[in-house]
């Protein structure tokens, strides 16, 4: 498995907590968009960027998709690793930034992945690596939530508050309060309550609430087209879907399609390993 040095919230860095992730979040309709495009798309080659503790990679390696996950947090790869159909996907510790040569159909990034960019450098960063890791016609899709809607105004410990039994753990509570908004900067605390042992951890996370406007300049910044736009089917009106495409490399001198050096990369047979295989 590559590494680079990178740091990620707790709720996905802190063992404990990465390993009781999935269980309190049972229900990811989200990733149903997600799925449908890859079809849509027909996308062969993957990478899921900020795939956490893997669940949309290895439900796309099941499908006989090959599929790179790539997240910054140690503990989080650890549980994905250990999921049925992980060894089929390549797992790579990363940040969004920070990634390997690769030339892939379609990028995503799922859940609040978007969010967590939140400043435009990282945001910039982000978005120009994937666009170097798209074949030329790939596809970035990714969500990011409505501004207008406040979704925050909900996060609080009344609207929040969880139980869940966690096999091999135990009754664990949770729950998560905004405290601080500074324009469109949400910062939220999400605690669990291991009630086992009694142990209280916590997680402090900032999510950016860009305007559209504000996601599709940076796209175009980054090189991509805006190919379409679209209401997110598990939060309608609340969240939205960018599609955004690498374009098509113009002509070179001689005619054939002008490749970068890391598309010249990826097509060379060396480095083909680099999709998929390996850890």
């Amino acid at each position: 498995m590559l590494t680079v040095a990178a740091m990620a919230d707790a709720l996905f860095e802190e063992p404990r907590l990465a390993a009781v992730y999935d269980p309190l979040d049972p229900d990811r309709s989200d990733l149903d968009v997600y799925a449908a495009v890859t079809v849509e798309f027909g996308a062969r080659t993957v990478l899921d960027i900020g795939c956490g503790t893997g669940t949309f990679a290895c439900l796309l390696a099941g499908r006989g998709i090959q599929v790179i996950g790539v997240d910054p947090a140690a503990a989080s790869l650890d549980v994905a690793r250990a999921k049925p159909g992980a060894g089929r996907v390549r797992w790579i510790q990363a940040e969004a930034a920070d990634l390997p040569p690769l030339q892939v159909d379609l990028a995503t990034m799922t859940g609040n992945v978007a969010q967590v960019f939140v400043t435009d450098r990282e945001w910039g960063a982000a978005l120009r690596s994937a666009y170097a890791s798209l074949r030329p016609g790939g596809r970035l899709v990714f969500e990011t939530r409505d501004l207008a809607a406040k979704a925050w105004l909900e996060w609080n410990r009344a609207g929040s508050l969880s139980r869940a039994e966690v096999p091999g753990v135990g009754m664990v509570e949770s729950w998560a309060e905004v405290f601080a908004v500074h324009a469109d900067l949400v910062s939220f605390r999400s605690t669990f309550v291991f009630e086992a042992d009694g142990t209280t951890l916590t997680s402090d996370s900032t999510l950016r609430f860009r305007r559209r406007g504000e996601v599709a300049d940076s796209l175009r910044s980054a090189g991509f087209e805006l190919d379409d736009l679209r209401d997110a089917p598990d939060r309608p009106g609340r969240e939205l879907v960018f599609i955004a495409r690498r374009p098509a490399e113009p002509p070179s001198g001689n005619g054939l399609p002008a490749r970068d050096s890391r598309s010249r990369q990826a097509a060379n047979p060396v480095y083909g390993s680099e999709l998929v295989g390996g850890q």
